[in-house]
This record gives C-alpha cells, sequence and structure tokens, in this order.
C-alpha cells in the first residue's frame, strides 16, 4: 500500500502559479501510475493529469495542456503538479492518486486510481 498527502494549494489571482506537492510513504511510487485529479464544488471529480512510473510518458486534460506540467521525483518518493496560467475554472479540490494499472485505455477514469489523499484547495481569484 501507498499513503499520499497533497500540499501546496493555496488562493492565487488569475495569471498566477502553484505548485503542487504530492509526498508518498508505505511503498514506492516507483511502483505506481500517479495522477491528478480536481473537484470543483457540485461537479464530479475530474482527471487533470497522469504520469507513467518512470516519468517518460505525460498525460493531460485538455483544460489544462500546456499550463500545467506534472513531473515526479521517484528518489523522493513525490509527484509534483506545476500549474501556470491559472485560471478562476481551476477552482478546486486538487487529489493526488496512484495505480497500479499501466492501461492507456482507463488513465482517466476515477475508480481505476487504487489510492487516493485528502486534496487540497486550490482558489483562482478573478
Amino acid at each position: 500500500q501507498v499513503q499520499v498527502v497533497e500540499s501546496g494549494g493555496g488562493l492565487v489571482q488569475a495569471g498566477g502559479s502553484l505548485r503542487l506537492s504530492c509526498a508518498a510513504s508505505g511503498r514506492a511510487i516507483s511502483n505506481y501510475v500517479m495522477g491528478w485529479f480536481r473537484q470543483a464544488p457540485g461537479k464530479e471529480r475530474e482527471f487533470v493529469s497522469t504520469i507513467s512510473k518512470s516519468g517518460s510518458s505525460a498525460y493531460y486534460a485538455d483544460s489544462v495542456n500546456g499550463r500545467f506540467t506534472i513531473s515526479r521525483d521517484n528518489a523522493k518518493n513525490t509527484v509534483y503538479l506545476q500549474m501556470n496560467s491559472l485560471k478562476p475554472e481551476d477552482t478546486a479540490v486538487y487529489y493526488c492518486a496512484a495505480r497500479s494499472s499501466i492501461t492507456i485505455a482507463t488513465m482517466r477514469d476515477v475508480p481505476s486510481y487504487d489510492y487516493w489523499g485528502q486534496g487540497t484547495q486550490v482558489t483562482v481569484s478573478s
């Protein structure tokens, strides 16, 4: 098992940047595909980005592609989400998640992730 804890959220003005971190404990994250999801009030949890076990491949939701960058440092057991050019519609609770499956077809699916953090709030003011 792996436990993940998110940090780095906060309040930022539109156009600003934040970097989220996801620190893992327990089993090494090198065993897992890692992902970021977000959930805005009244909306379903949605896929943001995912990164392969080695970090060689990354995928993004269309809404964040070109603005967000996911990365991982397996030696530090940490995953990051660099968020630039933030918009008010990026406001949400951001969750880090880990999964054992490497199936690309399900990488955007919430149920395909096995472990979840408690989330960190990101608020973007206009």
